[in-house]
């Protein structure tokens, strides 16, 4: 297995929204089109693909947040590897970009935020060298 991490481009969103799937995100093809052209014309927002002899086997969304509150940082908004990779290294490699972008953008801080129920994935965040801050709900209204 040779993977390479290079940025998203339009032609990956079949992939990227079978692998979001995977996770329960549920959008049609064009929608997750929509969104990555989004993407790739906000310069506060990027997303890279790992890629396995040309298929798409998982993806990461990093913007960088800026807040009145706080000092800058970015924050990984998404990230996903596609279940029959997982284990391998690929989420890791993922976040390493994630970690260079935000390097790159000045900052100094590259923080996330993961389902309570998703423990395993909190362990992978953890061994990673992730701390955990915060609890917090999440509340929407329709609009």
């Amino acid at each position: 297995m040779e993977i390479i991490v290079r940025q998203i481009i339009p032609e990956d969103s079949k992939e990227i929204t079978m692998l979001s799937d995977q996770l329960g995100y549920s959008l049609s093809v064009e929608q997750t089109l929509q969104n990555i052209n989004a993407v790739m014309k906000n310069k506060d927002l990027d997303a890279f693909v790992a890629v396995d002899k040309n298929k798409v086997i998982g993806w990461i969304g990093v913007r960088n947040a800026i807040q009145i509150e706080s000092p800058p940082y970015s924050e990984i908004n998404g990230l996903v590897v596609d279940e029959n990779y997982r284990g391998n290294g690929i989420g890791k490699m993922l976040i390493e970009k994630a970690i260079q972008w935000s390097k790159e953008k000045g900052n100094v801080k590259l923080r996330l935020r993961c389902n309570v129920k998703r423990t395993e994935t909190h362990l992978f965040y953890l061994h990673l060298g992730f701390r955990e801050t915060k609890e917090q709900k999440v509340f929407e209204i329709k609009i």
